[in-house]
């Protein structure tokens, strides 16, 4: 098991970019009132290091391991979806939510389907069937299947992130911990966004959304690179 205080040490510098650009976007804060390329790129600019971050790790290391590459490729279709939603009152909401389902495919196929965890996707299920009724008063056209589509696959996301975690024993592992931290928080982000456009207005909704995606993205990038043992074992073998 990897400690803590090893992952800060070992992947903590090569997340310094992500962490200095989403201060630059909360800084800057420009109004989502006047949507413009350049506020396209200080949204999308965290995610950019995100790739990066993957990329650090050495494009061998992404070749070795599947599930980073799959992150990855999630990491470019949030980046789009980012910049679609920008554009969102111009009517390119649905292209940012089909940006993002793609994503949680993505997510998904990295966490793998074991172990299977019937209960934990029981309750995900039960969750996100509440959740859809609760806004589907809202909803109307396309967006009351396309809605639906979408809460299903996060939540399948959810699900299998949150299948292999392990709080006590041996099989405590910080990677399971970071994935299970990050779908939460993309749950909790993406929540926010439906209850906000569709259901009543929240509060400082732009700041809560914003913080926990960003948060959620840096998790499940995070959970791609330390504490896998192939990872270890690669890293052996290019030292060997």
């Amino acid at each position: 098991m990897v400690s803590p205080v090893t992952v800060v040490k070992s992947e903590g510098p090569k997340l310094v970019p992500f962490f200095k650009a989403t201060c630059v976007y909360f800084v800057l804060w420009l109004p989502s009132s006047s949507p413009s390329w350049v506020s396209a790129l200080i949204k999308c600019l965290p995610i950019f290091c995100l790739w990066l971050f993957l990329l650090a790790h050495g494009l061998g290391f992404l070749l070795a391991h599947p599930s980073a590459i799959r992150i990855f490729v999630g990491l470019v279709f949030s980046t789009l979806g980012d910049a679609f939603l920008i554009w969102q009152d111009q009517g390119y909401f649905v292209h940012g939510l089909l940006m993002f389902a793609v994503t949680h495919m993505f997510y998904a196929s990295a966490f793998g389907m074991r172990p299977l965890a019937l209960r934990t996707g029981l309750v995900m299920t039960v969750l996100s069937g509440l959740f859809y009724a609760y806004v589907y008063p809202g909803l109307s056209g396309a967006f009351t299947y396309l809605v639906g589509v979408y809460v299903a696959l996060i939540s399948f996301m959810g699900w299998r992130a949150m299948a292999g975690l392990r709080l006590v024993g041996a099989a405590w592992r910080w990677t399971e911990l970071a994935a299970s931290g990050g779908a939460l928080l993309f749950i909790v982000s993406d929540m926010a966004i439906a209850l906000n456009k569709f259901c009543f207005p929240i509060p400082y909704s732009r700041a809560l959304i914003m913080s926990t995606y960003y948060a959620a993205q840096m998790l499940i990038a995070l959970s791609a690179v330390e504490s896998r043992e192939p990872a270890e074992d690669y890293r052996l073998s290019k030292a060997n």
